[in-house]
């Protein structure tokens, strides 16, 4: 008997989407990166336009590909596109032809995040301080390519795993279920404190916080060209949450980005064929998208005592974000905190990208993308904290305006009594 092929399968895969392009481009008007520099000729033009002719053997100088490097996966191309064309899923498909498995020490360094804070962090007062040398910064930037004035982030000596195995927060009453926490890189070794905010404001609101066996969920990787190595931390991450899923059990994030790798970049980047994939995609939720669920359905507690900045605080939604599709549950969040004036900013992104912003060639680039973004900073007020749920997008923010930038959770956790926001220093203390 013949197998038949599903052409709704097909329909399906990222690079047919091509052929929905009707070249409108209403995807490089969207696009932040095309308007500050000539090397990216816009996403129309190296996604679906170009794609007719890539090829599988091998590809010579002649190829336009070249370029396609300099797309910084923010993903703003597909969510505005009106005919459902992957035009950023469609280049980040091409990244890895482009490479053909050729990663630069660079982009195998920028890619390990999981493997730079488990060797870091047991280091952590000399790792940041060697972070910060000028010097050694300049070496950095002369053999490998990494930006000598790149935000590169601090780490810290007490990993949250090994906080939690000490001060596991206890649910109060009434208690409702489980819910698997999912720390990525940065909340285990770098933004600690965040992770800390996210357990106990579940706790709080009567949930038993596990954390399960996890790994970096490959996203540096696959910005990088890494195709292979992503996959096989996604497959690990998988085999570890698909038992939580299939249990019922939420899967909760506090890095925006890792928890949209699991709802989309496993399926249509890294085009994963794991049998519990899609199950937990389903099941997987960005932290504020499931407190605002529950505040839906009437299980919120809140008990939020006022916080007051003397004035208008700054949100930026960061490009993966808003690639959620969820729209902005953090803002809904804040208008349940007593005092508390929140303004959404009107600008795309803030240009650092993932890993994009590190690079030499691409650090200037990154900072025109962001400077409409670090405008609105400073004049609402560098002395205030501004909002962000990206980690990278964090460093960004500070780097390139010297405000502080707090992930939306954290605020939450200082309403609820939970941890002191030391309004000054950015940081926050048990």
């Amino acid at each position: 008997m013949t197998n038949l092929i599903n052409p709704f399968e097909i329909s399906e895969q990222v690079e047919f989407s091509a052929d929905l392009c009707v070249k409108c481009n209403i995807c490089t008007a969207a696009c932040p990166v095309a308007p500050v520099t000539e090397l990216f000729p816009g996403p129309k033009v190296v996604g679906p336009q170009w794609q007719r002719f890539r090829m599988n053997e091998e590809r010579g100088d002649e190829s336009p590909d070249k370029s396609v490097d300099y797309c910084s996966g923010c993903g703003m191309c597909t969510m505005v596109c009106p005919h459902g064309v992957k035009v950023m899923e469609i280049n980040s498909r091409a990244r890895e032809k482009l490479y053909d498995g050729k990663i630069p020490l660079r982009n195998r360094a920028l890619g390990r995040s999981e493997l730079m804070g488990k060797l870091g962090h047991k280091f952590a007062p000399l790792a940041n301080w060697g972070a910060n040398l000028r010097p050694a910064r300049i070496v950095v930037e002369k053999v490998i390519g990494i930006h000598r004035d790149a935000p590169l982030p601090n780490f810290k000596f007490q990993s949250f795993r090994e906080w939690f195995a000490r001060h596991k927060p206890q649910a109060t009453a009434p208690v409702r279920g489980k819910v698997a926490y999912f720390h990525a890189c940065a909340g285990n070794y770098f933004e600690t404190a965040v992770s800390k905010a996210a357990v106990l404001i579940l706790a709080h609101n009567g949930y038993d916080v596990v954390l399960p066996e996890q790994n970096c969920c490959g996203l540096p990787m696959q910005s990088n060209g890494e195709f292979d190595a992503a996959r096989s931390h996604a497959c690990r991450n998988l085999d570890h949450l698909a038992q939580y899923a299939r249990a019922g059990i939420p899967i909760v994030g506090a890095s925006t980005s890792c928890t949209l790798s699991f709802k989309s970049d496993y399926r249509e980047i890294l085009q994963l064929d794991h049998p519990d994939r899609d199950v937990v995609a389903e099941n997987v939720y960005d932290i504020s998208e499931f407190l605002l669920l529950l505040h839906r359905r009437g299980e919120l507690k809140t008990d939020f005592k006022p916080l007051d900045f003397g004035g208008t605080l700054l949100y930026h939604a960061p490009c993966q974000q808003k690639a959620h599709n969820m729209g902005q549950p953090a803002l809904d969040l804040f208008e349940l905190i007593p005092g508390l004036d929140v303004r959404l900013s009107d600008a795309s992104c803030c240009g650092i990208a993932g890993t994009y912003g590190y690079k030499v060639e691409k650090y200037d680039i990154g900072m025109a993308v962001g400077k409409p973004l670090f405008d609105q900073v400073r004049d609402i007020g560098a002395s205030k904290p501004v909002i962000c749920d990206s980690e990278t997008c964090r460093w960004q923010i500070t780097h390139a305006t010297g405000a502080q930038s707090v992930h939306p959770i954290s605020l939450l956790a200082a309403a609820y009594g939970l941890m002191e926001l030391y309004r000054l220093s950015g940081n926050f203390g048990l």
